[in-house]
């Protein structure tokens, strides 16, 4: 199997222990680091199990986010974060590299496209979005919602600016800015109120946190201003929880 082949497999979770064979050979790496730390699970929040020295091998199993489950030659497992992994050698003295972006490259991605839904105003909302990243911090960013209520129903489209406190951290605040248009059809049919198509402008705060190398889930609440024909605002809050997907 060869490097490549071997990335591939461990991002899809296709390495399982078994008898030895040439994959099994390929997904076992050797420690390059004075030691490889071993934990009971896939965060540093739990203990240390054992400690592999500089020389000793690991067989690499299945990855959950940025941690890969390892068994020793003696036969234990245990966790490993992929920036101790990416520091070992193949059998064949070539670097260790695991497929999906780090924590680092995480801020470099440009394209986001997502699913939400909610609540607007008492409404149901089920929203789709598309977002471009100007910078590491800024994205101008798109939606297009269906609003689904009792007595109406509608959509709602808006564009503006979300900008992001902590791109690098597992979780980060954000805040958002834009404007929109929303319309609105009554569902009467004794009286039939005329469908409205008004103006309107939002403000946002929320979090969003990597659930994967590639999805986000995120949390929003906004605060709508909608521009009426009758000189009269309107004043409409929603909040969504979606998954955004980055490329």
């Amino acid at each position: 199997m060869s490097l490549k082949l071997f990335a591939a497999a461990l991002l899809t979770g296709a390495l399982l222990s078994g008898p030895a064979t040439g994959a099994e050979e390929a997904s076992r790496v050797v420690v390059r680091d004075p030691y490889l730390e071993l934990r009971s699970g896939p965060g540093r929040g739990y203990p240390v199990l054992q400690v592999v020295d500089r020389g000793g091998s690991v067989e690499l199993l299945r990855r959950r986010t940025d941690w890969i489950k390892v068994d020793t030659e003696s036969g234990r497992s245990g966790w490993v974060h992929r920036n101790q992994l990416e520091r070992t050698l193949t059998p064949t003295g070539e670097s260790v590299e695991i497929p999906g972006p780090t924590p680092a490259k995480r801020v470099e991605h440009r394209w986001e496209v997502g699913l939400a839904t909610g609540d607007f105003e008492g409404a149901s909302v089920v929203s789709a979005t598309a977002a471009y990243g100007l910078t590491r911090t800024l994205f101008l960013r798109m939606d297009a919602s269906h609003l689904l209520g009792d007595n109406s129903n509608g959509w709602l489209a808006t564009a503006g600016i979300s900008h992001l406190f902590a791109p690098q951290w597992r979780v980060s605040p954000f805040v958002s800015l834009g404007g929109g248009a929303v319309h609105i059809a009554p569902k009467s049919t004794i009286v039939k109120p005329d469908d409205r198509t008004d103006t309107t402008a939002y403000a946002g705060i929320g979090l969003r946190g990597y659930l994967t190398n590639r999805f986000l889930l995120q949390l929003e609440y906004r605060s709508f201003v909608v521009f009426t024909s009758r000189d009269d605002n309107e004043e409409i809050t929603e909040w969504t929880v979606g998954f955004n997907y980055f490329f």
